[in-house]
Order: structure tokens, then C-alpha cells, then sequence
């Protein structure tokens, strides 16, 4: 006998990238960013007191609402903290969407929007994009009560300019979140369009830029109405103390997240060359990973064969995506481990690739 409502027992849970239990690996498998948080995150860490724990945190993250809406040119009323950028995904879907209310996005992309669609019973909408990853135009014409445009789009790392955001938030009826998760590393971003649409919600993560993805901490932009209503179904406390601190130091030393983001573009552009080099189809990446394609089809097998080195990268058996390989941009050092490899499983087994 089971417990579960039918959709939940039919449901497939979403499958984070796998984390090793041994530190002497390469991981560049889950997009985190490979230099620390800002000294200043290590400076409020080391002045939490036990007054603070023992306490509710504030239920809104008052001190980070004010910190983010100063760097987005914002007001605090626009910016709702999340655990994460997930639980504003788990809100919209609870917000807007039903049995009656579909979700619409394009696909390939963020492999947990279905999850959170299943859970939530509603129906689902997939928009291929084409082989260049453009915004399709039939999204537009989906009448979903949800749309979501992950920007740049995971796993493709690829970019839709804002002025097509910006139409396609006209011509729909419903809403628009804009994925924003791995915009840092974008030259370009959404902010400006919640001043221009109330239908518009754009997710932001603190754990790709800014090297707090152990922390989980995201933010929402929207217009205060838009932001109200989302307050009524975010948890009671959905944020804790120290992570508040935490992300406010963080989004408050720009000076290092910018010096950092530089470096992970910089290291994108030359491991990009490099796969090149070796032999995969890379396309130009807008995020802090890069999506190589195999010419041989031989993704899993290469995936197969760094894994037995301790070299993790991400593979998704996926139509669009089984002959490609996701690989975060690491350090420079991590990078050359990595390219050594490859080069090595291409000379010596390309036959059972």
C-alpha cells in the first residue's frame, strides 16, 4: 500500500551531479565556482554568536533585501530571498500552476523543471529549441500560466539577447521566470524588465558567482505585487541566520566577485580553445561551463573513462544531449588535469569510443 498521491509515486526525483566523498578529485561535474567566497563571508562566519542560532532569523532577510536591491538598482521591495534558487522554482510552481495550469519552457534545459511540474500535477509544455539553441517562437504562443527561460541556459550555455526576454514577456499571458542562475557570467541581464513587465520574475543564485553553493542562497526579482504574492506561499522561515550574513557580504564585495568572474571567463575562453583543439565541437559558452561535443558519439564512454581517473564531469542521456559532455570551468591547473585525460583516452581507446 502507498501513501503518496499516484503522482508522486510515478514521479522520477530530480538527480543532482554526483559528489565524491574523496577531496583528491578534479569535479568539475555541478558548476560550482572554483576559487572561495569573499574573505569578508569568512570575516561575518567567524562573529556569528550563539544568540543568533538560538534565535528565528528575520523572515524576509531584511539585511540582504537591501544589500541586493542596492547593487541591482532596486528597490527592497523587489528582491525576496530563497534557499536557494530552487525554492523560488518550488514557489512559482505551487503559485501558479495546477492540473489546469501548465508550465511551458523550451527543452533542452534544467532537468529539475519537469520534477517540480510532476509534483506539482500540472502539465508540461516543451518547446524544442533548434540545433543553435534560439528561443523558439512557438513558446509564446503556449497560453501556460508558467513560463520559464533558463538565461544562460543549463546545460547548453547559451544566451537569449534581452530584447527577445523582453518580447516574448510582452506576448504572453501568463508568467515569465528568467532563469538567472549562471547570469554572472553573461554580459548581459534581465534586470531591467521587472520595471517594464509585472509578469516578470527573475532568479538569481548566490552559488555560482559568488562561491556559496554550500550555503544555498538565491534571491527573486520582481515588481513588489509580484513579490508579495510569492511571500504567501515561501516558508515561515525559508532562509537562515547565518546564510543571511553570509550572502549579504558576499553580493556587498563586488570588487571579488568581479575579479573572480573575470578569471572563470577567462579560463572558459582557453578551455574552450583547447577542446578544440582535441577534437570536441564547443560551442561559446555564456555560463562557468562549457558543453563539448564528442564527433565520435562517444560521450558516456569518455565520462566512463574520467570517472575511473577521478575526474568528474556531467553526462545526460538525453535526446540533444548523449554525445556531449557538461564540464564546469575550473581552475587553470584543474583544466590541464583535465585536457591531459582527454587527450590520452582519445589516443589510446578510440575504438571503444
Amino acid at each position: 500500500m502507498s501513501y503518496f498521491r499516484e503522482n508522486i509515486e510515478k514521479v522520477e526525483g530530480y538527480m543532482p551531479g554526483f559528489q565524491p566523498a574523496q577531496k583528491e578529485v578534479i569535479k568539475l561535474n555541478t558548476n560550482e565556482n572554483p576559487y572561495p567566497p569573499s574573505p569578508l563571508v569568512l570575516r561575518v562566519l567567524a562573529r556569528i554568536n550563539t544568540e543568533q542560532l538560538r534565535r528565528y532569523p528575520d523572515p524576509i532577510g531584511s539585511k540582504f533585501r537591501l544589500a541586493a536591491a542596492e547593487i541591482n538598482g532596486l528597490e527592497p521591495e523587489f528582491i525576496m530571498c530563497c534557499n536557494g534558487g530552487d525554492d523560488l522554482l518550488r514557489m512559482a510552481f505551487q503559485a501558479f500552476c495546477d492540473e489546469n495550469r501548465p508550465v511551458a519552457y523550451p527543452a533542452p534545459t534544467y532537468s529539475l523543471y519537469p520534477v517540480l511540474a510532476n509534483v506539482q500535477n500540472c502539465p508540461v509544455l516543451e518547446i524544442p529549441f533548434d540545433e543553435e539553441f534560439n528561443l523558439p517562437a512557438k513558446l509564446a504562443g503556449t497560453n501556460a500560466a508558467l513560463t520559464i527561460v533558463c538565461n544562460p541556459n543549463a546545460p547548453t550555455g547559451s544566451f537569449i539577447s534581452v530584447d527577445e526576454i523582453a518580447s516574448l514577456a510582452d506576448e504572453i499571458s501568463g508568467v515569465l521566470l528568467i532563469d538567472e542562475a549562471y547570469v554572472d557570467f553573461a554580459q548581459q541581464n534581465c534586470t531591467r524588465l521587472v520595471k517594464d513587465f509585472d509578469n516578470v520574475i527573475i532568479l538569481r543564485s548566490m552559488s555560482k558567482g559568488y562561491s556559496l553553493a554550500g550555503m544555498r542562497f538565491g534571491y527573486a526579482i520582481a515588481q513588489p505585487e509580484m513579490i508579495a504574492g510569492l511571500m504567501k506561499v515561501k516558508d515561515s522561515y525559508n532562509v537562515d541566520a547565518v546564510a543571511i550574513e553570509a550572502a549579504t557580504a558576499a553580493i556587498k564585495d563586488q570588487k571579488y566577485f568581479k575579479e573572480n568572474v573575470d578569471k572563470v571567463k577567462a579560463e572558459r575562453a582557453r578551455l574552450t580553445e583547447q577542446l578544440r583543439k582535441t577534437g570536441f565541437n564547443v560551442p561559446d559558452s555564456f555560463s562557468n561551463f562549457v558543453l563539448a561535443q564528442c564527433e565520435n558519439g562517444g560521450a558516456a564512454k569518455i565520462h566512463e573513462q574520467l570517472t575511473k581517473r577521478n575526474i568528474y564531469v556531467r553526462y545526460f542521456a538525453y535526446p540533444k544531449l548523449d554525445d556531449k559532455l557538461r564540464i564546469t570551468v575550473g581552475t587553470p591547473e584543474q583544466d590541464d588535469i583535465l585536457l591531459a585525460a582527454l587527450k590520452d583516452i582519445l589516443a589510446t581507446e578510440p575504438s571503444q569510443l
